[in-house]
């Protein structure tokens, strides 16, 4: 009884040590997503932004589009879903194809046709073959839109334009990105597809970064 009364004695601190230390997380940094060297934290006001980095000419892109759309549909309004398009050197011509995809997303935003475009630019290179890298093609696929393609082309080479594809080209050399679609939550956690398991996991990743967020606030 006394070696009983003695191991009980022993035993129990450690069982209430076990039960006071905390839950391990269900996502982990450097496993599931990466801190972004050299970035500030996440802001202690205003919006939660998670950032799609993404490209027209992305076939996993055009895979996740409709993914994160119904996703955007769920976020509270503390959050707000920024897309940035991607852009480095292709290794075929024309080499400045993705700069000319970024000026279709910021001259649709200009023209407050985003909401009309985006798919369909999606749809014109993945569903129809298209490249949308001259005057004349995008000026059709616009027009089919029934809007003035001639007026898009036109703008495209607007000074607000191309500042805000400067600003992107930036944004993603801060983040590092180097593959697309990759999300980037407060401006501070990276994740990938390959280091989430997927799609899907990405965006449930997301929302756990998010409420960690408002945790720290």
């Amino acid at each position: 009884m006394r070696f009983l009364i003695a191991f009980l004695g022993l035993a129990l601190p450690l069982l209430a040590s076990a039960a006071d230390a905390p839950a391990k997380p269900k996502y982990e940094e450097g496993k599931h997503y990466t801190v972004l060297s050299g970035q500030p934290k996440p802001s202690k006001s205003g919006k939660i932004e998670v950032t799609e980095l993404f490209w027209y000419g992305c076939g996993h892109c055009y895979v996740f589009e409709p993914v994160l759309h119904e996703w955007e549909k769920t976020l509270a309004e503390d959050v707000a879903l920024v897309r940035s398009p991607a852009m480095w050197q292709q290794r075929r011509n024309p080499t400045d194809a993705m700069w000319t995809h970024a000026r279709l997303f910021y001259t649709a935003s200009a023209l407050g046709q985003l909401d009309k475009l985006h798919t369909v630019f999606f749809d014109a290179m993945h569903k129809h073959n298209k490249r949308l890298v001259t005057p004349e093609e995008i000026s059709a696929v616009v027009s089919a839109q029934g809007l003035d393609g001639a007026a898009f082309v036109k703008t495209m080479d607007s000074f607000a334009v191309n500042a805000q594809v400067t600003q992107a080209d930036a944004r993603q050399r801060a983040y590092r990105v180097t593959g697309t679609p990759e999300i980037v939550v407060g401006g501070y956690y990276h994740i990938s597809a390959g280091n989430a398991g997927g799609q899907k996991e990405m965006l449930e990743i997301a929302d756990y970064l998010i409420e960690k967020i408002r945790a720290e606030r």
